[in-house]
């Protein structure tokens, strides 16, 4: 289990260094440049969807052992407790200092930003230094809603072949993922794009591979075959990164190219992460490049990481008095990702791991009372 979750950490380490320089190339306009490594810079974003599934693998898994195992639920209140303390305090650090830098908002639209109620109100003007953060109130909603879909899969798969119910019933998340892309594009709402049913094929895909690898654990034909799918993914990346998924710009897609872009971004996230959490090998290339110690240290930095990328290149932009689009590339490369590497470790560790023991301590159990001594025999007479 130890070195299952190293690698899932270095999966998060990497999908972290991609938003990082998909920013980078953004911001800086390498991005939109012709050729080939343009075009696969943009489709960096392929990082969320493996984020969202690993949410759903990791999160779902004590509640798909419930099931099948007949192992205890995890109670609701306790894990929504965990949750917030996870994400909120390093949360509102980074994001108050960007709004106390660079907003003009009154209380309201604080209020919106520290409750990560954004994307709910899609015409708002998103702040310098926080366009990353819209994925953060996706991530959220999941996580309040999972208790409710962990208690109606709990219900459904009762009776009959339980693993087999509980996949049966995921699926159906997907088709309100399709359903919700149909709907923004056939009625021009793109503010659709914002919200969790427009991503559950990423969460479901996550909660379908906690069911096998509590029901099938280590899988012979997945780890046999873990080359082949990593190199299927890297195929279908390519893919990806041409115009059939839509532009590279902020300009709308097609219907055509966002169902394609979802379908190929579900593929490669689960292409990816699949080798890793359902055939999980130490002693192979794989686990040894993603599981080593510094990729998993990097991993469980990457929160912090990924909260603060997006403000220092902002702020380094802002020094440098780039124009929009015209940074040099490799300084700001360079100088944002030691900078938001200082402030990630400090933040994980003086925020991130204070806020984790907190939640421990007040998770932990109470400790029945100990039963008392037995009284001395009498002395024999």
């Amino acid at each position: 289990m130890r070195s299952r979750d190293a690698a899932l950490d270095g999966i998060r380490a990497f999908a972290a260094l991609g938003v990082w320089l998909l920013h980078v190339g953004s911001n800086t306009g390498v991005m939109y440049r012709e050729g080939m490594f343009p075009w696969m810079m943009s489709r960096l974003g392929i990082a969320v969807p493996i984020f969202f599934l690993l949410s759903g693998l990791l999160l779902y898994r004590p509640w798909a052992r419930a099931v099948i195992e007949d192992t205890p639920r995890p109670r609701p209140l306790r894990y929504l407790w965990r949750r917030v303390l996870r994400v909120m305090p390093v949360y509102w650090l980074v994001t108050g200092l960007a709004l106390w830098a660079w907003s003009s908002f009154d209380w309201t639209g604080w209020a919106k930003w520290m409750l990560l109620l954004q994307n709910f109100f899609p015409g708002d003007p998103v702040p310098d230094g926080l366009y990353q953060m819209w994925t953060l109130p996706i991530e959220m909603s999941f996580y309040v809603l999972l208790p409710v879909l962990a208690w109606a899969l709990h219900r459904w798969a009762r009776g009959g072949n339980r693993p087999v119910r509980l996949l049966a019933g995921i699926a159906v998340l997907p088709a309100i993922s399709v359903a919700t892309v149909i709907a923004a594009r056939e009625l021009a709402q793109p503010q659709l794009a914002l919200l969790l049913p427009y991503h559950l094929v990423f969460f479901a895909c996550g909660m379908a591979m906690a069911v096998l690898s509590v029901w099938i654990g280590h899988s012979r034909v997945i780890d046999s075959l873990a080359p082949q799918l990593l190199v299927l993914a890297a195929l279908l990346y390519a893919l990806l990164s041409t115009g059939l998924a839509g532009p590279r710009t902020l300009t709308l897609p097609t219907l055509s190219q966002s169902l394609w872009r979802i379908s190929l971004e579900t593929a490669v996230a689960v292409l990816v992460v699949a080798p890793f959490a359902l055939a999980s090998h130490p002693g192979s290339l794989r686990d040894r490049v993603l599981g080593n110690p510094v990729c998993a240290y990097l991993g469980r930095i990457s929160y912090s990481f990924f909260l603060w990328h997006a403000p220092v290149i902002t702020l380094q932009l802002k020094i440098m008095g780039a124009q929009p689009f015209q940074g040099d590339f490799a300084s700001v490369a360079v100088v944002s990702f030691v900078v938001t590497m200082l402030l990630s470790v400090g933040s994980y560790h003086l925020v991130e791991v204070s806020a984790l023991k907190l939640s421990r301590h007040r998770s932990a159990p109470v400790p029945p009372p100990a039963a008392p001594a037995p009284l001395p025999a009498a002395p024999a007479p």
